[in-house]
């Protein structure tokens, strides 16, 4: 798929097909996408918890707001932010900004490419950092700051969402 048509065509999924299982090859290359991503000086402070576990993905869920499609995906990953690694260099500017930009950009890419693999996900970030981090067992350093549930679409989404014209959000100089 170009890459122009992935972002086009990406939506945020919230109904996965409870019978079809998300493989590892799948899983593996959606972590490589997100791995593939740019990072602040190439510090890669990205981390990435892979959850099958049908009770972890239930307390995520109710941590999230209790949205309840978290734990209805075959699998969710959770993007965090190593924020010692981030700090490597960049001081705390690593940690207040780059790490989030370096997860934001892992993110991104992960999305694009569930997309391009036929199938679907929501970038979910109203959840309880601290609780989503102990119930995955996090070190103190590594902050949680997405929960990307994956798996396939139980319908395909054909709505487009409105987006503001080019016009209305930049400027030329």
């Amino acid at each position: 798929m170009d890459v122009f048509e992935a972002i086009a065509r990406r939506r945020s999924v919230r109904q996965f097909a409870a019978e079809k299982p998300v493989d590892e090859e799948a899983v593996r290359r959606i972590l490589e996408a997100g791995i593939a991503a740019p990072s602040a000086g190439n510090g890669q402070s990205w981390r990435f918890v892979v959850v099958r576990d049908p009770e972890v993905k239930h307390r995520l869920a109710y941590e999230a707001g209790h949205q309840r499609f978290i734990d209805q995906a075959p699998v969710a990953i959770v993007v965090c932010a190593d924020l010692d690694a981030a700090e490597k260099g960049y001081g705390e500017r690593g940690r207040e900004t780059y790490a989030l930009q370096d997860t934001a950009a892992a993110i991104e890419n992960m999305l694009l490419a569930i997309c391009d693999m036929g199938l679907g996900s929501c970038w979910v970030g109203a959840f309880s950092e601290a609780v989503a981090s102990e119930i995955l067992g996090l070190a103190g350093n590594v902050r949680p700051l997405a929960i990307l549930p994956v798996g396939f679409p139980a319908e395909p989404s054909l709505r487009v969402p409105p987006r503001r014209r080019v016009e209305e959000v930049s400027t030329f100089r």
